[in-house]
């Protein structure tokens, strides 16, 4: 050819051979990211035969890392971010500290200088919020209350690294590398610190003042036009538009700035249409991302230095795992919430890469240092997922044989139960509320303002105890547990309402509900129509309202419903359930 087609031909191969080993992978029972990340060794430039353009394959990768964190902020509410902070922020820089005390002192035990060590520990610290999003998105459980606390850990991560790569070139000197003059130029390390929190600020500002009004107001008048490759255009755009600002204006990272990006979308009524025609793009170019990783592994570091590596993949698989949930168990969560985020932590990614690449420019950190990130960030991505398989059968084991382990898993919850102070009319008559995000809040408003009394039934443990601390009744659990929703004492309401944006289990809660109470009113949300069509033939007796609607017809139905329905005054009494009057 008489033409450079460096990037075309990048992408034919990679997504080829990507294909044929993610199929291979799937049919032993491997996860298609391994096929992903070995396709890339084999086009990588540490491997004979055909090499692709490594530069270009990093910038493709970029695009995949942006629009997969678009996803995650297009179903990530500043609410969500801000109710998983009690946890999310001490836990993340707990563990970031932790963790980099580990590599530290792996490193000076291989008689590395304390600037090397600190680099390599700090590198090991910080987990791939792509390979989470993926391991996630599997389980179908990127919107449950552990995967939240997970994404809110990691976004923490991601700001915190953010600050350390700012920091990092003045230190250079200090730490015994090689001095920055462009920083020591820009005044003290104090100036430094606080040029970047005020850029972050206010990039976050910025996008909570004006982006939540801009961007959902650019996304209605495109979705007027009635073009479909418009509003696609229109949501690409944004993401990576923004994600490009912030970099180049607020000099945080692209990752970052497509999450808030994605953030002030799902402010829009047309956000889910926004995830669904993202969603191919997303899922393509998060391949090239684990191509690009394969392309940078050298396997000669096997051979080279095998002791070494087994000492760092084991502080990114078994120290940073340990160190999560001994966090998450000591912020009195339960078990499996603990396995959860630590199994999520158990992996290194793009933000490694990065400060080991900063590392080695400012001589802080020795060849060998980037080979070993690498090859420990390639082998805790293939085996994440078998880490998170091995969740459901270690808590099995862990029951079976520890005392210990039976009573954090069962470990009472305050918020998982109604008070004994409770009072009388939330007890029986009630509507029991399941879900208390955008629509669940204006259905509990207009619930209030017909003095309507009410129960909530919510998922997320702060949220909860945010409405203990304002007056109201809530139990914090998934109402698909009958266990949940007998607290939430549905023997004896008046209706259900399932608002929750969130994928519950809808047959188990209705099921549970009509058991309990046969005479129970019900409405759930759906959302879209489809859905509302194929739950329909399954939940009869039950009014359906799909995200078209929203909260409007809900109230309406609600109020009407409840008006007519006849209040039972003496219903039979729950055992084992039991409030004060």
């Amino acid at each position: 050819m008489g033409h450079n087609f460096s990037l075309i031909t990048t992408i034919a191969v990679g997504f080829g051979i990507a294909l044929a080993l993610g199929f291979l992978a799937t049919r032993l029972r491997f996860s298609a990211i391994v096929g992903y990340l070995v396709a890339g060794v084999i086009i990588g430039p540490r491997t004979p035969g055909f090499v692709a353009d490594v530069e270009m394959a990093a910038q493709l990768a970029e695009i995949g890392v942006m629009l997969l964190m678009f996803g995650v902020g297009l179903h990530f509410s500043p609410g969500d971010l801000l109710r998983v902070r009690r946890i999310a922020i001490p836990g993340a820089l707990t563990q970031m500290g932790l963790a980099t005390a580990l590599g530290a002192a792996l490193a000076r035990f291989w008689d590395w200088s304390w600037g090397e060590a600190l680099v390599l520990g700090l590198s090991l610290s910080c987990a791939s919020t792509v390979v989470l999003l993926k391991a996630l998105e599997a389980r179908d459980a990127l919107k449950t209350m552990n995967g939240h606390i997970a994404v809110g850990w990691l976004v923490m991560e991601d700001l915190a690294t953010v600050l350390v790569l700012v920091l990092l070139p003045p230190l250079a000197d200090v730490l015994g590398g090689a001095a920055h003059a462009g920083a020591a130029a820009e005044g003290s390390l104090v100036m430094t610190l606080m040029r970047v929190l005020f850029e972050v600020v206010a990039f976050i500002a910025l996008m909570m003042v004006a982006g939540r009004r801009a961007v959902p107001w650019l996304l209605r008048h495109v979705a007027r036009t009635g073009s479909r490759e418009l509003f696609t255009l229109a949501i690409i755009a944004a993401a990576i538009g923004i994600a490009y600002g912030a970099a180049a204006m607020f000099h945080v990272s692209f990752a970052l700035g497509a999450f808030f990006a994605g953030m002030v979308m799902r402010e829009s009524p047309y956000s889910h249409r926004a995830a669904q025609e993202s969603l191919p793009l997303r899922d393509a170019f998060s391949v090239l991302f684990f191509v690009s990783v394969g392309m940078l592994f050298n396997p000669g570091i096997l051979f080279s230095a095998p002791w070494q590596l087994i000492g760092v993949v084991a502080v990114i698989i078994l120290g940073k795992a340990f160190a999560a949930m001994a966090l998450v168990l000591a912020f009195r969560y339960p078990l499996n919430t603990a396995l959860v985020v630590a199994a999520s932590l158990a992996q290194i990614g793009e933000f490694s890469f990065i400060l080991a690449g900063l590392g080695t420019s400012l001589k802080l950190l020795p060849s060998d240092g980037m080979s070993l990130i690498l090859a420990g960030a390639l082998i805790s991505i293939a085996l994440n997922p078998f880490v998170f398989a091995a969740i459901a059968p270690l808590q099995r084991w862990l029951l079976k044989r520890s005392s210990l382990a039976r009573r954090l898993a069962r470990r009472e919850d305050p918020f998982a139960q109604l008070p004994m102070s409770t009072a009388r009319k939330y007890l029986e008559g009630q509507v029991v509320l399941v879900g208390f995000g955008r629509i669940g809040t204006r259905i509990a408003r207009a619930l209030e303002a017909e003095d309507i009394p009410y129960v909530v039934v919510e998922q997320n443990r702060e949220r909860v105890e945010d409405l203990r601390k304002r007056g109201l009744a809530a139990v914090c659990g998934d109402a698909a547990e009958p266990a949940v929703l007998i607290q939430a004492h549905i023997a004896r309401a008046a209706m259900l309402v399932i608002a929750s944006h969130t994928q519950m289990d809808v047959r188990a809660m209705t099921e549970t509900a009509r058991a309990l109470n046969p005479g129970i009113g019900i409405v759930i949300r759906t959302h879209s129509e489809d859905e509302t069509g194929l739950m329909r033939r399954d939940h009869l007796g039950a009014a359906f309202f799909a995200d078209e609607e929203l909260a409007r017809g809900m109230i309406r139905h609600v109020l009407e419903d409840f008006r007519k329905r006849e209040i039972i005054n003496d219903p039979p009494e729950l055992s084992g359930v039991g409030h004060a009057p």
